[in-house]
């Protein structure tokens, strides 16, 4: 099995890195930047010998190499600076994803697609209208990464492992993202029952701002060591078949009363891509919640397609 991966700066070359050392998929790195992923690649497949696996690790800059692969995982695009939104990458990355789903529908049009690039859920709708691929297997990753942020801050706070936590984060990939305390448990108990309203309304917020915190301590930069973990996770789950039950952004059409807008809901994925979307029993003000975040996310398409057609 063989895995694309669009991008080899810090999240791509990550992402290459736990793909190929879980032992998941040989894995293809490609970037536009001369020698770039070669050399990321080659460092890589040095490092074979060394903790142990067999997975081939290849890199270059033409897309001709992503030919054979069962999924492809775009991380190309700019990164976050201090005081930028994820929208504010929206003309630049637009058109690299734009550019880059062109090619690689010509090379790979069966691939399954996991978009990483921000503005998330906007790339991946553009990823899609560009490819042309079915809404199954076209997805962003964004809902595994805000989940675990929130397990990650609900674990410290109760100073128990986070691999105890779990919990669910919809909507978009951004300030507008719902974590759902009343689905967040440790061990089995309800973290309502052991962290009081206030605190985790203040755990909540520092999730949706989880990623701009890790910018404000980079400052040339963002999180990658997290995000390529959740994408390594959605690659396992598609290529050995294992049926999880993942946060993901999809392609919504009617689901959750909501239709043609990318947003982060559970989803069952397998082989086949996103094999079932779960729906939630969601309160009133959850719901009401999930659509005004996915209004953001219109918001920013609707600016993306002023962009193209001024």
């Amino acid at each position: 099995m063989k895995v694309t991966i669009v991008g080899a700066g810090n999240v791509g070359a990550t992402c290459a890195q736990r793909i190929a050392e879980a032992g998941i998929a040989d894995v293809c790195l490609i970037d536009i930047a001369e020698g770039l992923a070669a050399g990321k690649a080659l460092d890589l497949a040095q490092a074979a010998p060394l903790v142990g696996h067999s997975r081939q690790v290849t890199g270059g800059q033409d897309y001709a190499l992503a030919e054979g692969s069962a999924v492809v995982v775009v991380t190309a695009g700019l990164p976050r600076k201090p005081g930028m939104s994820r929208d504010d990458l929206l003309a630049t990355n637009g058109k690299i994803v734009a550019d880059i789903a062109s090619a690689l529908a010509k090379v790979i049009p069966d691939a399954i697609y996991i978009m990483v690039t921000n503005p998330l859920d906007v790339t991946t709708y553009i990823a899609h209208q560009v490819s042309g691929v079915p809404r199954e297997r076209m997805m962003g990753m964004a809902g595994g990464l805000d989940t675990a942020r929130f397990c990650t801050f609900i674990a410290q706070e109760l100073n128990c492992s986070p691999a105890d936590v779990q919990a669910v984060v919809l909507g978009g990939h951004g300030d507008s993202m719902v974590p759902l305390p009343r689905y967040a448990t440790v061990g089995g108990v309800a973290v309502t029952e052991l962290i009081s309203p206030d605190r985790l309304e203040e755990i909540i917020e520092r999730t949706r701002n989880g990623g701009a915190e890790i910018v404000s301590h980079l400052k040339t930069g963002g999180a990658y060591y997290a995000p390529a973990a959740a994408v390594a996770q959605m690659v396992g789950a598609i290529v050995r078949d294992e049926k999880r039950i993942l946060p993901a952004s999809v392609l919504l059409q009617g689901e959750y009363g909501l239709n043609d807008v990318f947003v982060g809901v559970p989803v069952k994925l397998g082989a086949g891509g996103v094999e079932e979307i779960i729906e939630l029993d969601l309160t009133e003000e959850e719901l009401s919640a999930l659509h005004e975040s996915a209004e953001h996310v219109r918001s920013t398409i609707a600016r993306w397609n002023q962009i193209q057609d001024p």
